[in-house]
């Protein structure tokens, strides 16, 4: 069931929310499972687990189709999830989510990885469409609804053309890990931003490239 019905400004993209409004949900998209956690397409969940450290005592519980945890930042009520779906499938965990915390597609703010993005390199965006990422291929059809914000986080192209998959369920060398360990740090502290002063003004401190890697 799509959820286009739902409205659809508000949250992030507004100013304070209302007392007793919905709260803001934060999804990082990944694969489930062990052999899935190092690789990169799972940075948006390492988002998540950063966040819950600093927000939520680092406590994640299990629900059927995703891993939770509430918390508080910028004075927002917030909820940090973890879909146990695999990606492209993840329009069904943050339907569900919505479904449960009464949330519209304004409250959310979706993380995931980007190989269009340099190594180590953050994008928030408003509204937007997939740019072929599966799994937000899988949320705006089943929300209906491109109008809800994004941060990608750069993992880079593979050095061999059609080796997409294989570089996104690959895990990392060194160095370029702990690149994107920085940049998943940052986009933490963009995420705070955008729950504490708004998308935009996150966007236009955010939004800078790192310093190149020499």
């Amino acid at each position: 069931m799509k959820l286009s019905s739902w409205p659809i400004l508000g949250g992030l993209l507004d100013g304070a929310p209302e007392p007793g409004a919905s709260p803001r949900v934060v999804i990082g998209l990944g694969n489930p499972g062990r052999e899935y956690s190092s690789t990169r397409h799972n940075v948006g969940h390492w988002c998540i687990d950063r966040l819950a450290e600093v927000h939520a005592a680092g406590r994640l519980r299990r629900t059927r189709l995703s891993e939770v945890a509430e918390g508080t930042i910028g004075g927002r009520r917030v909820v940090l999830a973890k879909p146990r779906t695999y990606v492209n499938e993840s329009g069904r965990a943050v339907t569900s989510l919505m479904t449960k915390y009464r949330a519209a597609p304004g409250d959310l703010l979706v993380v995931y990885d980007e190989m269009d993005l340099p190594v180590g390199s953050i994008r928030l965006r408003a509204r937007g469409g997939s740019g072929g990422h599966n799994g937000m291929k899988s949320i705006i059809d089943a929300t209906g609804t491109q109008e809800f914000a994004r941060l990608r986080i750069g993992v880079g192209r593979p050095a061999r053309s059609g080796d997409e998959v294989g570089h996104v369920l690959g895990s990392m060398p060194r160095e370029e890990r702990a690149r994107v360990d920085e940049a998943v740090s940052r986009a933490a502290e963009a995420i705070e931003a955008a729950l504490r002063d708004g998308v935009a003004e996150a966007m236009n401190r955010f939004n800078v490239n790192p310093p190149s890697q020499g």
